[in-house]
């Protein structure tokens, strides 16, 4: 989910973003209150510095910047690229569908101009077989560079089309992460977790969810702002891509605060020495101030580790590992719990 803000920061988000909307001249829309709600919440970066530099030479923003700042900024990374690679696609296919007609109107002529040579030979007639042989040259040699104009149409079009395909790859890849950790986002975790949920079971094997939540992390926000907050949820998520190296594996930010890591083929043992890796390097990270280099906070995580059982769908599966996060938290927090 995109937006995670609890009731009463929501309202404050609200009251701010409603104001900014009265100031400028964009219609009152949703995709307008999106972008100011995102603006003022301050989890968007790239859109905040877009916006700030925009009205550094304007004054009021139209509907057409705040089309354009949501269509750079919000729309999920794959909608823009998914038209591009659709209009591409079409265009390949036309020059294909184009050569083709073209070869096969020219074999439908060469068709008929061997029939007229095929009905003057049978003739004797030598006065009829000489221009139809003519034509019959002709057409072999149009023939000819037709079926060569459809053959390199086909093969440049093989070529454009694997590079389409490697452009959707790259843009559903991109749809899948959070943008501010850089590990798989809400939608990528259930797709992973869909996918371990499928895969069978071997003998003496096991799939695993860890769920991780940053300890007091609604006092890091409170004592140290926002901004201060992101940097923390950025820190683990650096801490868990070099934590999670198994390519069979995927760490996600979960929501907000709230992370997991999809372990198939994974034991208990394994899930747990996982998470507590990712705990104890969490715990050395230090938050500095950047301007004197003084530790202004440590961060600390509590972790839950669940193994799948028979009949499980996720549902199960990740109350599990939230129960097992849950007793991490009640047993004092900084700890990985086994369900």
């Amino acid at each position: 989910m995109r937006y995670n803000e609890p009731k009463a920061r929501s309202a404050e988000i609200l009251r701010v973003a409603l104001g900014h909307m009265g100031k400028h001249d964009a219609a009152l829309n949703p995709l307008c209150f999106t972008l100011w709600y995102e603006y003022a919440a301050g989890i968007n970066p790239k859109l905040q510095a877009a916006v700030d530099g925009l009205l550094a030479d304007q004054p009021s923003l139209g509907d057409d910047a705040v089309a354009k700042l949501y269509a750079d900024h919000i729309a999920p990374p794959a909608e823009a690229a998914m038209q591009q690679i659709s209009t591409d696609l079409q265009r390949v296919m036309n020059g294909v569908v184009q050569s083709a007609t073209r070869a096969g109107n020219q074999a439908g002529t060469f068709g008929a101009q061997l029939s007229d040579l095929s009905a003057a030979l049978q003739s004797n007639d030598i006065s009829r077989l000489t221009p139809h042989l003519s034509e019959a040259l002709a057409g072999t040699a149009e023939m000819k560079s037709s079926a060569e104009a459809l053959r390199h149409q086909v093969v440049a079009s093989q070529s454009e089309i694997a590079r389409l395909r490697n452009d959707l790859d790259r843009a559903l890849g991109e749809a899948l992460v959070d943008p501010l950790t850089g590990v798989l986002n809400r939608k990528g975790f259930e797709m992973r977790l869909d996918a371990l949920l499928a895969e069978p079971i071997a003998e003496g094997e096991s799939h695993c969810l860890v769920m991780l939540d940053i300890d007091h992390f609604k006092k890091v926000n409170d004592t140290h702002g926002h901004v201060m907050g992101d940097r923390v949820i950025k820190g683990l998520g650096e801490i868990l891509r070099l934590s999670v190296q198994n390519p069979l594996h995927g760490a996600a930010r979960y929501g907000g605060e709230e992370f997991a890591i999809v372990l198939p083929k994974c034991s208990l043992i394994d899930g747990a020495k996982i998470a507590e890796t990712v705990r104890i390097r969490t715990k050395a990270m230090k938050v500095r101030n950047r301007a004197t280099q003084d530790v202004l906070l440590t961060v600390t995580i509590s972790g839950g580790v669940a193994a799948m059982q028979p009949g499980d769908d996720a549902a199960a599966l990740i109350a599990r590992a939230d129960a097992a996060l849950y007793a991490s938290k009640h047993g004092g927090r900084d700890r990985v719990t086994m369900g």
